[in-house]
């Protein structure tokens, strides 16, 4: 059943505060007591065993949120009852999102279909694993709307050669030069148990917009905040913890660029954000280490078509 009016807050104290700052958080609880639920509804169930990949997001034994994709034929991930999403499991060496799936630790899922922008999040922990698969214990699921998803069709790969793996701490220039292009990305933050026992968990969440929302100057993206649900679940997290996982697929390729490092939240009227249009607040990433998973993902596609929201919004150049 959804949160009754006895019940907790579905939001931790994080997520709290920005609707506060926001002046939003009255009308976040009501609409969070009813949307945000400790099980699946069937529709959700559903979507994911339908899906081609999951975004994720978990934790390495540092302390860094890193987030990835974990990809199979449809039919990978599987629901056997409302409480339990079972996830079949192709480990890529090197994968720090793969290599952190064990009995006990925090997952964030978000299940998004590209074709027709329907998407739902799920945070858990993992009560099973193997090599193969892993079983996840749902705390939260809740739906999210389709704005700033691009379009895509998948297709599955003709040739996937074997996945390569390069790392760095500073971004090479091909790799500034793929982020400030993005339209898409994924991002993924966390609730220590020291900063709530009650709430510890990994969230992750997908970004979107024309090529160029994404500002790169040397290690440091800055990333505009647009109008979304008022759940503040990302910066939530942030204020608690500034530290995120980012994942960049390359569509085209099937090639994955995952970064980890911390944030600093860009409050409403920041002088960094004068000039972009829609964007409500910002957060500013600097890089702590990244990776190159190229060949990584078992499908291609090609440039997205935009949804009416993305069209609306600005570029860096444009600010």
């Amino acid at each position: 059943m959804p949160h009754d009016a006895d019940s907790p807050s579905p939001f931790h104290a994080g997520e709290q505060e920005m609707q506060r700052r926001a002046g939003k958080r009255d009308m976040a609880e009501t609409l969070g007591r009813r949307m945000i639920r400790p099980f699946m509804p069937e529709e959700h169930r559903e979507l994911f065993a339908q899906l081609p990949f999951l975004a994720a997001g978990a934790v390495d034994a540092d302390g860094w949120p890193w987030a990835s994709l974990l990809s199979g034929p449809p039919g990978f991930a599987v629901s056997p009852d409302p409480e339990h999403l079972q996830i079949a499991l192709n480990r890529t060496a090197g994968d720090p999102v793969h290599a952190a799936i064990r009995v006990g630790a925090p997952l964030g899922l978000l299940g998004i279909e590209l074709h027709s922008r329907r998407r739902n999040r799920l945070n858990g922990r993992v009560i099973s694993a193997s090599p193969a698969s892993f079983t996840l214990q749902v705390d939260q699921s809740f739906g999210n709307c389709p704005q700033y998803i691009q379009e895509r069709d998948l297709i599955p790969a003709d040739d996937k050669p074997p996945a390569t793996l390069q790392g760095f701490t500073t971004l090479p220039p091909e790799q500034s030069a793929r982020i400030a292009q993005a339209d898409t990305f994924f991002v993924a933050s966390h609730i220590p148990a020291a900063d709530d026992p009650e709430r510890e968990g990994v969230d992750v969440s997908h970004r979107g917009g024309r090529p160029g929302f994404v500002q790169v100057t040397a290690n440091t993206l800055t990333v505009p905040d647009f109008r979304g649900n008022n759940h503040f679940n990302t910066l939530g997290n942030f204020l608690l913890n500034p530290r995120a996982g980012l994942a960049f697929p390359d569509f085209e390729t099937g090639s994955l660029l995952l970064l980890t490092g911390t944030v600093e939240l860009l409050e409403e009227g920041h002088p960094d954000l004068a000039g972009f249009d829609d964007a409500q607040r910002g957060w500013r990433f600097t890089l702590h280490k990244c990776l190159w998973l190229e060949s990584a993902l078992p499908w291609r596609t090609g440039p997205g078509r935009f949804a009416a929201q993305t069209i609306r919004t600005g570029t860096w150049a444009e600010a």
